[in-house]
C-alpha cells in the first residue's frame, strides 16, 4: 500500500485506533529451542515439528549450542507490528539525526509504488511513519554512506540506495540525505549499459568503494524490460567512476555483505524464486576471497538455506553470516554450519541490527529480538558506540 509523498500513517484510509489495535506483542520468550540434528538426520518429519506452530509466530531456534552463545541466554522476541500491507521488506538503513531505521516496503504496483517506512527507536513500541525520497523510484536494498572526503569515524551522513527503476527511469545508486530530503545519483550504468534492477549495496569501509549486485526482478514483476546484460557483483569507485564486474555466473544475485575482516565477501543468489519458485536453482550464499580491497577469486558455496531462500544478509562482529530466508533469519558461523534460527514461519526478506537487538522485516510484519549479545559488522560505525 502506498502513501503519498511525504505522508505517515495519517495518510492511509485506515482509522489510528485501527492501527493501534495492529500493534501487537506476543509473548516474551526467555530461552531457546534446542534442534536435534541427529533426530533430524533419522527422521525427515522432525523439522516439520519444529514448525507445528500457530505461524506467523516468533521462536528462537538453537541448532548448535553455539547459538546461546551468539544470542545470549537473556535474549526475547516478539513481534511488533502487523499491518495490512507490506511495508517492511528490505534495507533497514540507521539514520542518528532522528535514531530511526529506514525499511523499503514492497513493491505492489506501477500505481502503488515503493514507499520508505521510517521505524523510530526513541521507544519500544518503535513507532513509524512512510515517505518517499526524490528520484527515488523503486527502492530495494540499501546501506549507510559515506560520500568521498567523509570520514568513517563519523556516524554516517548519507545513505545509499538501490534504485531497481520501471520502465521510464534508469537503475540507479541513489545517495539520499534523509534529513533534508535530497538525493544525488551516483551510478546508472556500466559504461552506459543501464543495469537490470539493482538490489543491494555495501560500502567497503576503507576504500568507500561501493559493491553492489545486479538482478532482474524488476522483469519478473514486470515493472522493467527485458535484461540485456548478465546478473553480476559490481565495484564502484565513487572518487574515480571507475566500475568494474567482480563476479559473474548467478541466477539471481542478490544480498551481499563483508566479513569484518574485510577479508571475504558473501553473496546471495535466490535463483530459486524468478517468475515463480523454482526449488532445483540455487538457493546458495557464495564466498570469495578479496583481493587487495578490489577483486574476487576463491568462489565456493558456503550455506544453503533450507527453506526458501537467503535474501538479506549481514554478519556479526564475531564473523558469524546472518541472512534472512524463507521461514526468518537463519545463523551461520564462519564455517558454514548452520548455528540456529530466528523462526517466524515465513519468508524474511531482510533484517537490521541495532545495538543489543535485532530487527526481523517480514513484509506485512516487524519482530524484534531483544537484549543480544551480537552485534551487527556495522553497528559501532553507524550508531557511534564501542564495539564488543
Amino acid at each position: 500500500m502506498s502513501l503519498p509523498s511525504g505522508q505517515g500513517i495519517a495518510a492511509i484510509p485506515l482509522s489510528y485506533d485501527f492501527i493501534s489495535r495492529l500493534h501487537l506483542d506476543s509473548q516474551q520468550m526467555s530461552s531457546l529451542v534446542n534442534v536435534s540434528l541427529l533426530a533430524g538426520a533419522a527422521d525427515a518429519t522432525y523439522f516439520t515439528s519444529l514448525s507445528n506452530l500457530s505461524v506467523p509466530a516468533i521462536s528462537l531456534q538453537a541448532y548448535q549450542p553455539e547459538f546461546y552463545n551468539v544470542l545470549g541466554h537473556g535474549a526475547r522476541a516478539r513481534k511488533v507490528w502487523d499491518l495490512p500491507w507490506e511495508a517492511f521488506h528490505e534495507a533497514g538503513i540507521y539514520n542518528r539525526r532522528d535514531n530511526s531505521l529506514y525499511v523499503s516496503s514492497n513493491y505492489k504496483s506501477l500505481e502503488d509504488n515503493i514507499n520508505i517506512t521510517v521505524v523510530s527507536l526513541d521507544s519500544d513500541d518503535y513507532p513509524f511513519h512512510s515517505t518517499q525520497f526524490p528520484n527515488l523510484a523503486m527502492a530495494n536494498g540499501g546501506s549507510s554512506y559515506y560520500p568521498p572526503g567523509c570520514q568513517h569515524n563519523e556516524t554516517p551522513p548519507m545513505q545509499i540506495w538501490c534504485d531497481e527503476g520501471d520502465f521510464h527511469t534508469y537503475s540507479q545508486l541513489l545517495a539520499v540525505d534523509p534529513n533534508t530530503n535530497k538525493s544525488t545519483t551516483i551510478v546508472t550504468s556500466f559504461l552506459g549499459r543501464n543495469f537490470s534492477s539493482l538490489n543491494d549495496v555495501r560500502q567497503h569501509p576503507i576504500t568507500g568503494d561501493l559493491w553492489f549486485t545486479d538482478a532482474d526482478y524488476g522483469y519478473f514483476q514486470h515493472f522493467r524490460s527485458e535484461p540485456t546484460q548478465p546478473k553480476q557483483v559490481y565495484r564502484f569507485e565513487p572518487t574515480t567512476g571507475i566500475i568494474q564486474v567482480v563476479a559473474d555466473g548467478f541466477v539471481q544475485p542478490n544480498g551481499l555483505e563483508f566479513s569484518p575482516d574485510l577479508k571475504t565477501l558473501y553473496v546471495t543468489d535466490t535463483g530459486a524464486q524468478q517468475f515463480k519458485a523454482v526449488p532445483t536453482q540455487p538457493a546458495t550464499i557464495y564466498a570469495f576471497d578479496i583481493v587487495d580491497e578490489k577483486r574476487l577469486r576463491n568462489r565456493r558455496a558456503f550455506a544453503w538455506a533450507d527453506t526458501g531462500f537467503p535474501d538479506g544478509i549481514h554478519c556479526d562482529t564475531q564473523g558469524n553470516v546472518w541472512a534472512g530466508c524463507g521461514d526468518g533469519v537463519h545463523v551461520w558461523n564462519p564455517d558454514g554450519i548452520l548455528l540456529g534460527k530466528i523462526f517466524v514461519g515465513e519468508t524474511s526478506n531482510n533484517f537490521a541490527f541495532a545495538p543489543g537487538k535485532v530487527f526481523v522485516f517480514s513484509n506485512h510484519r516487524l519482530w524484534v529480538v531483544e537484549n543480544i549479545k551480537a552485534q551487527g559488522r556495522e553497528v559501532c560505525k553507524d550508531f557511534g558506540v564501542g564495539c564488543q
